[in-house]
């Protein structure tokens, strides 16, 4: 997956919502995920299709039901763009301030 497609997925508050719960309540199903919250099953069902597809979530069916749960390892690309981006930052900042200090002189 790209960062392109993790933010995409994770852009929606209701996906975030969905993702946060199953990384802390772990496995559950639609209906579980659908309780208390104000939207339709096909809608959660729609929110999960894109966040599995992100690489955020994984079905597993057992019976009758399908149980998802969150994948955090999904979240690798992400964390990589972060670290590339905090590092280029870091840098610019450092010239900044070996500049200011050569300007103080």
């Amino acid at each position: 997956m790209t960062p392109d497609s993790l933010f995409k997925a994770l852009s929606d508050p209701t996906r975030r919502a969905l993702f946060h719960r199953l990384c802390h309540e772990g496995e559950l199903t639609v209906h579980d995920l659908t309780d208390g919250v104000a939207i339709s099953q096909p809608a959660v069902s729609k929110h999960l299709g894109v966040l599995r597809e992100a690489g955020l979530v994984a079905p597993e069916p057992r019976g009758r039901e399908v149980l998802y749960r969150a994948r955090p390892e999904g979240l690798a690309p992400l964390a990589d763009w972060l670290a590339d981006a905090a590092t280029f930052w870091t840098r610019k900042v450092d010239k900044l301030d070996d500049l200011l200090k050569r300007m103080d002189q």
